[in-house]
């Protein structure tokens, strides 16, 4: 039987990976009694005690697990920011090129962010076709629930007596230093950081990524980025979409409780819209954890998650 831990089961991530989690009979759960859960010693046995841990941690909090880990057999899921772009961590997008197997072979592995894996399962196809130049400069805007924000903001949009301006939605990251934006340019293969405007909204998770396209900044036409799609995502749980059931709107709530994506080509010939749409603690946290779970024990990718058709 697999042996999991999960540091910070507590936080919005974790639990959502207990869930999911719960009903699997092939898997046992660690847990560390409350007053044990910030005890060095506790953690650092726990860590070794287990086959598989998920960090669910802020980042300084990660560091220091990683630290208490050392260098023992057991394959860390890191859901932080901390590692994504770390020497000896494998990135866990399973659906880049090559990830896969890297992915199944790594007992490191930084699981990707929420903002970035849409921007990043949108963009990365393009440049390794060669559609899309590295030097070239993008703008993105993503939407996001507000369970994105943890506890904190969840309780802050939960309260009875909370702002009015709660109501709208609101862009944060105005200083253009957001801390994903190391991760989208290195996994997408550019050398420019793209202009990221992130904005949440009064809706508890969902997130929809877009970035925008002139027909000039592109070696090819619409046609031939929604053939790389349907080429590149053949497998996994990202999947590229054509049909629309919204009459013309696209909700960033559609795939709330679910844990794949869906990318879109909109727009025409000459301003085009691609579009990602998944859930921010499905695909862009808890779901993608536990897809690179199961591929590190070599079952079916899904198992255990909530897809769609």
């Amino acid at each position: 039987m697999t042996k999991i831990f999960i540091d910070g089961s507590a936080g919005t991530t974790g639990l959502r990976i207990y869930e999911r989690l719960a009903d699997r009979r092939e898997l046992e759960m660690i847990r560390l009694p409350e007053e044990l859960r910030k005890d060095a010693t506790a953690k650092a046995d726990a860590l070794a005690a287990a086959d598989i841990a998920f960090l669910c941690l802020p980042d300084a909090a990660a560091v220091e697990a990683v630290s208490l880990a050392g260098d023992i057999d057991t394959v860390i899921i890191d859901t932080s920011t901390a590692h994504r772009c770390a020497p000896g961590w494998t990135y866990g997008f399973p659906e880049l090129p090559g990830k896969r197997a890297e992915i199944a072979a790594s007992k490191r592995i930084a699981n990707p962010g929420c903002h970035a894996s849409g921007f990043i399962a949108l963009i990365a196809p393009l440049t390794a076709a060669g559609i899309l130049p590295a030097d070239a400069l993008l703008s993105c805007h993503s939407l996001t629930g507000y369970s994105g924000g943890g506890k904190s903001m969840i309780a802050e949009y939960q309260s009875a007596d909370r702002s009015p301006l709660l109501s709208a939605p609101r862009q944060y990251g105005l200083t253009q230093q957001h801390k994903h934006l190391a991760e989208m340019i290195h996994q997408s293969g550019l050398v420019r950081t793209p202009m990221f405007c992130p904005i949440v909204a009064d809706f508890y998770s969902g997130m929809e990524v877009t970035v925008p396209l002139d027909a000039s900044q592109i070696c090819g036409c619409a046609e031939d980025i929604r053939q790389v799609y349907r080429s590149a995502y053949r497998d996994g749980l990202v999947r590229y979409k054509e049909d629309s059931e919204e009459g013309g709107f696209l909700s960033a709530a559609y795939y709330a409780g679910r844990d794949d994506m869906e990318i879109r080509v909109c727009g025409n010939g000459e301003r085009i819209l691609l579009v990602a749409r998944y859930d921010n603690l499905g695909k862009g946290a808890s779901g993608a954890a536990i897809q690179n779970m199961n591929i590190v024990l070599g079952c079916e990718e899904a198992a255990g998650l909530v897809i769609g058709e």
